[in-house]
């Protein structure tokens, strides 16, 4: 019951929120936020809104298998977002519009401006669909059984949550939603370390950090095994393409900054929020290690559930802290989701961005299609889920990667007719490469398969295009 009255109490902040924020509220201000968004709120919104559920839930448990070279990725994140910064930034601002893909249709027509939104769209629906689902799954097991309340019904609650309070601010408000989510994930987390060094007889913060350095699972960098997707090179270069394609060519992620009131406000926001991803996933990992710790020789068999594991077996102040924490996390990623896809729609696919009535309709069927796919991934789901959503970005997103390359670093001009087949010809190569490499040479492709994929997408394109008149 605490813990129902804690995410009544926090939708009520939300809505309150939303209300005064939503006054006046346009298509202009859900779809822009009237471009004066404060640089500092978007930066700090950002952190939450890139830790997602999953990463509540799976970062911790990696370092049952891999340790801390998860953080590896993580400095290739950091590069990543300053490359976001100073070359897709600055050509999103000169573009000056609501989505970033119509930078396709001005370089490369409108086929090439449909292909990139459509692949947009199904990335980032089913993408968002297996990251909620892990909030969804948590709120079943731990308020809405207890009730007798069905998954189904649960899932439809919660997106009916999401609707209310971005069907009429949109992209304005999220921005402040997001610095209330991100400061109570971070005041969960931070809360929930406390209570696990409490219950391992740590004394200080200087105990812990002295145990996490001596545990042989805070080894960070992978430097001796070339086949291993944990190679150090293999994760830096992999996380600067991860970042450049899910924040660079996302219009998800970009629709935030795009709201700053100038090019060099939004830099310093990219930038500051870019390094701020280090030592939050730090926090992470450190949980991680410390759980193992305490668990010692009765760890599970899935790192998926060692914090729940904690969870579980603590008290109820546990259990609303770590149901406020996946809940802030999940929200900040789920509802910004939202509103960038029926941006997309509005914009790039039906090209009427100025009609009200169709971006409220399009909102509405927007929310429909995610539980539906949260209630597929329900029934299908499987591995690691963090594992899972990088998997899936690096065929769906290859083709953004190589239709922006192309874009930015040619001339040429595209063969609007081809490029449709050749969007879709490249993951499908890629998959086929990926199970030869595996079958053949005992090569397991890992996040570099992203790249791998906007390569064939990139050659594609150049084969059938032709000079510039």
């Amino acid at each position: 019951m605490l813990i129902l009255l804690a995410l009544t109490a926090y939708f009520c902040i939300l809505s309150g929120i939303s209300r005064l924020v939503a006054r006046r509220s346009s298509n202009e201000t859900f779809f822009r936020g009237g471009c004066r968004s404060p640089w500092y709120m978007v930066a700090f919104g950002m952190v939450g809104a890139s830790i997602s559920a999953v990463t509540f839930v799976s970062v911790p448990g990696m370092v049952l298998t891999s340790s801390m070279a998860y953080l590896q990725l993580c400095m290739g994140f950091v590069l990543g977002y300053v490359a976001v910064a100073f070359v897709l930034l600055p050509v999103y601002y000169k573009l000056n519009q609501a989505s970033i893909y119509s930078f396709l249709g001005e370089r490369l027509g409108r086929s090439s401006h449909l292909s990139g939104a459509w692949f947009f769209l199904g990335s980032k629906l089913a993408g968002a669909a297996l990251k909620f689902y892990v909030v969804c799954t948590v709120m079943q097991r731990m308020v809405m059984d207890s009730f007798g309340v069905p998954f189904v019904v649960t899932v439809l609650l919660l997106v009916l949550v999401i609707w209310l309070y971005t069907r009429r601010g949109g992209i304005r408000t999220l921005v402040f939603t997001d610095v209330f989510q991100t400061l109570c994930l971070f005041t969960a987390l931070v809360l929930i370390i406390r209570a696990v060094l409490m219950d391992s007889g740590c004394e200080s913060v200087s105990d812990a950090v002295g145990a996490i350095m001596a545990d042989e699972r805070s080894r960070v960098f992978v430097l001796d095994d070339w086949s291993s997707p944990w190679l150090l090179w293999k994760q830096l270069l992999s996380g600067l393409f991860i970042v450049v394609v899910m924040t660079g060519l996302d219009q998800d992620m970009m629709q935030k900054n795009l709201t700053c009131r100038t090019l060099h406000e939004a830099q310093k926001s990219m930038c500051i929020y870019g390094l701020a991803f280090l030592p939050a996933n730090l926090l992470f990992l450190s949980l991680g290690i410390l759980l193992a710790q305490l668990y010692g020789g009765s760890l599970p068999a899935s790192g998926d559930d060692l914090l729940p594991l904690f969870v579980a077996n603590s008290g109820v102040t546990v259990a609303v802290l770590f149901t406020i924490g996946i809940v802030s996390a999940s929200f900040s990623s789920a509802d910004s989701a939202l509103t960038s896809l029926t941006t997309c729609y509005c914009v790039d696919i039906s090209g009427k961005e100025g009609d009200e009535s169709l971006r409220r309709r399009c909102h509405g069927a927007m929310c429909i299609a995610f539980a539906l796919f949260i209630l597929l991934c329900h029934a299908v789901n499987s591995k690691s889920l963090i594992d899972a959503i990088y998997t899936m970005v690096a065929y769906t997103y290859g083709p953004l990667l190589g239709l922006f390359a192309f874009a930015l670093f040619t001339r040429r001009k595209a063969d609007n007719r081809l490029v449709p087949f050749v969007c879709i010809a490249s993951p499908l190569l890629s998959f086929a490469i990926d199970q030869a490499a595996t079958h053949l040479f005992a090569y397991h492709f890992g996040y570099e398969l992203l790249l791998l994929n906007g390569m064939l997408c990139y050659v594609g394109l150049r084969l059938t295009s032709h000079p510039p008149k």
